[in-house]
């Protein structure tokens, strides 16, 4: 089936476990019942999404079926998949809240295991269950298990989200290391990596891309993001890139993998409660997809993947409106020129599903610009995508920032700006950038100059028109258009 940001029918995308074979991506996904756990009772399992160009989704279903209320894996969470010795070994966190099961003294996570000869059925070995060791990491923190074969070192490392037993509580986080000649007898050592900064690095992952090794986690107490850092060395140190992270607070738990050509970062989107733009985030949500990209300097930059632009190949110029304030238009430009005040210029309408690409340009000392989605018809309310070259950040933000019902704003006020949703990148004036906004329903994701994401919802505002503005400066739009899929 077509679609983009996939969720299953009456469900939800938890984190996801990717795997390349035969040509084809194969997503294995915490499986979240949510508000229908009472007809399918209580439990999360892994199952499985296919695809080979992140347009077009096979759902397989339930691949690792989760345990009974007596079990340690009523929930089966996040973990990793290796392929070794003649089979595929699934390392997976074993989860069991209920209060009896706690009291009889077994942690509540541990990491479990099963294999397979072909992907296809799963085996689980019960008795290669472990846990933490209690001595130097926390007993009930011990989760996220990525297993990898560390040639130097001639044997399978481990990377766990753990707790070290001793520090400040919030900063105990350390991702933890074991290692295995055999994949069943697992040796607990030291942190692999301890900054000491995090309450737990949760969802580790690693790759190399030629002399760089690349650390990936995320955190959710400083705020929620998947971050990165790189070294090359296993044994650090592991720098920090100016800009550590893929995307922004709507884009949780990234994994990453290779088709052997390029490698993705597979995250989710969260929704939102009650599906309202000033609800809580919530745990599960669509799945999104970025292609990362290795610069020279090493550092990684995130990009649409070249397969979802072009799926949008019903390409149209933008049908230049309604506005506010004064507009030049030429040949495939327009320019506005708002040096003390705020101008804005309709485009057309905006579909449920599209594509809209712009290249922009900017002057000296300009406060704002961007693009405008699902503007009201007066042009007074929309949802802004805006490059804020004083602060060197993309944002998102909306207007009015009030909640559907609320009192008029002279009476209770506006919400701040999403603060959460602002993604840092160097912006210079007189500089065209390419900007890339995929919308499908409620879920938005925006791509700067091949080098930045930042992913979002839609909610409260259903329909409209897209569109440019500039606040406070002078801006020029170039090859404005909008696509959908034939």
């Amino acid at each position: 089936m077509t679609n983009l940001f996939y969720k299953p029918e009456g469900a939800w995308v938890g984190d996801l476990i990717p795997f390349y074979k035969d040509g084809s991506f194969r997503l294995f996904y915490l499986h979240d019942w949510r508000e229908n756990k009472k007809i399918h009772g209580e439990g999360t399992s892994w199952f499985e999404l296919r695809t080979s160009d992140f347009v077009h989704y096979e759902e397989v279903g339930e691949m690792l079926k989760h345990g009974s209320v007596s079990e340690q894996d009523l929930n089966c969470y996040t973990g990793s998949i290796i392929e070794a010795h003649g089979e595929y070994h699934l390392f997976y966190t074993g989860l069991n809240p209920n209060p009896e099961f706690i009291e009889d003294g077994v942690p509540l996570q541990c990491v479990m295991h099963a294999v397979s000869t072909d992907m296809e059925s799963w085996r689980k070995i019960p008795e290669d269950t472990f846990y933490s060791d209690g001595i130097q990491y926390e007993r009930h923190d011990w989760r996220d298990p990525f297993v990898f074969w560390n040639e130097e070192a001639g044997e399978y490392w481990m990377l766990l989200a753990a707790r070290n037993k001793e520090g400040p509580s919030r900063r105990r986080g350390s991702i933890g290391l074991c290692a295995s000649k055999d994949l069943k007898s697992w040796e607990i050592r030291q942190p692999f990596w301890n900054p000491k900064m995090y309450v737990t690095h949760e969802c580790p992952d690693l790759f190399q891309i030629g002399e760089w090794w690349y650390l990936v986690y995320s955190t959710f107490s400083e705020r929620f993001v998947t971050h990165y850092r790189m070294s090359k060395s296993l044994s650090g140190p592991w720098t920090v890139p100016r800009n550590d992270a893929f995307d922004a607070r709507a884009f949780y738990a990234a994994k990453t993998w290779s088709d052997g050509n390029k490698r993705y970062a597979f995250g989710w989107d969260p929704s939102k409660e009650n599906e309202n733009d000033y609800g809580d985030w919530q745990w599960a949500g669509n799945l999104v997809v970025h292609e990362l990209v290795q610069e020279q300097d090493g550092t990684l930059t995130v990009r649409i993947p070249e397969t979802v632009s072009r799926h949008f190949s019903n390409k149209q110029a933008a049908k230049w409106g309604s506005r506010i304030g004064e507009w030049e238009e030429s040949e495939g430009r327009i320019e506005a020129a708002a040096n003390e005040t705020y101008s804005c210029i309709s485009a057309g309408f905006m579909p449920e599903t599209c594509k809209i690409s712009a290249e922009l340009s900017f002057s000296e000392g300009t406060r704002g610009c961007g693009i405008m989605l699902r503007a009201s018809g007066d042009l007074d309310e929309a949802y802004y995508i805006r490059l804020e070259p004083i602060h060197n950040r993309l944002v998102f933000d909306m207007w009015p920032r009030r909640e559907q019902g609320e009192m008029q704003w002279h009476i209770k006020g506006d919400h701040p700006h999403a603060v959460e949703l602002e993604v840092p990148i160097e912006l210079q004036a007189g500089t065209v950038y390419n900007i890339e906004i995929v919308v499908e329903d409620s879920v938005c994701v925006v791509y700067l100059a091949d080098q930045v994401a930042m992913t979002t919802r839609l909610y409260n505002s259903k329909t409209g028109n897209w569109g440019c503005f500039v606040q406070e400066g002078r801006a020029v739009f170039e090859q404005a258009s909008i696509s959908v899929p034939n």
